[in-house]
């Protein structure tokens, strides 16, 4: 990478770079190395984590050569940080349970935001993060301090309660501004209701999306199989097919 960003003999697409422009690619990346490991591609897996060790040596380079910090130091930093965590482990710590490891974690996670001045409890909750998985850590935050119902049925008459204001709003034919506000509320709910159940909801949405996507290829094959295109079907022959599919995937 040194070389790469050489002014003189490097590559000048590596030499123009910077932190801002290169962290697209290393969000694509993370995502790719997911992708591997939903896929169950342990080749693919391999070559995604290189591209993602990648973007860590691409920005630890920039940040050298602007004197702020290296590699080395970001290898020592994480180094550190596994330790404190891990008192359990590299101490003389002990827990009755995991239950206390996890409040002791959360501890040690709260005194490392102090330090760095983020005493908020919602504070330090990246706003990059995909809105699903930021509404999902506020929440988790918010319920460490009691903001919480201690059940779930509670939670489930909160996401009625916002679908019935959404359906108002479109029923009373409200502004997109209106409808997307009363959208939020209810995907908000949803997570919250996701989070009770001890479910991820990114995890939810991304086994959703692959049922989606195996069930319409399906379709797409019935109706390829009889000469015609999806788009010169009606929709009723569509929906004939997509009952096909789902029959087809479901496992009692």
């Amino acid at each position: 990478m040194a070389k790469l960003r050489d002014p003189e003999a490097g590559c000048p697409w590596d030499v123009e770079q910077s932190f801002a422009t290169i962290a697209p690619y290393t969000i694509e990346e993370a995502y790719e190395v997911y992708d591997a490991i939903e896929r169950k591609d342990r080749d693919s897996l391999r070559d995604e984590l290189g591209d993602l060790l990648l973007q860590v040596v691409f920005h630890s380079r920039m940040a050298e050569e602007e004197g702020s910090f290296d590699f080395h130091q970001v290898a020592e930093a994480i180094t550190r940080k596994l330790i404190e965590r891990h008192p359990h482990v590299f101490g003389e710590t002990c827990y009755s349970d995991l239950n206390e490891q996890s409040r002791s974690w959360e501890e040690i996670k709260a005194a490392e935001r102090a330090a760095k001045g983020e005493e908020g409890a919602l504070d330090g909750v990246p706003l990059a993060l995909p809105a699903l998985l930021r509404a999902y850590k506020l929440q988790r935050r918010a319920a460490r301090v009691g903001f919480d119902w201690p059940e779930v049925k509670p939670v489930l008459e909160k996401v009625h309660e916002e679908m019935d204001e959404l359906k108002a709003e479109m029923l009373a034919g409200s502004e997109q501004d209106r409808l997307e506000e009363e959208l939020g509320d209810m995907l908000f709910s949803m997570v919250n209701l996701a989070r009770h159940l001890n479910i991820e909801p990114e995890a939810a949405l991304r086994r959703a999306n692959r049922k989606f996507e195996d069930r319409f290829r399906t379709v797409e094959a019935e109706i390829s199989a009889e000469g015609k295109s999806l788009d010169a079907c009606s929709l009723e022959r569509l929906e004939t097919a997509w009952q096909h599919a789902k029959r087809r995937s479901f496992t009692p």
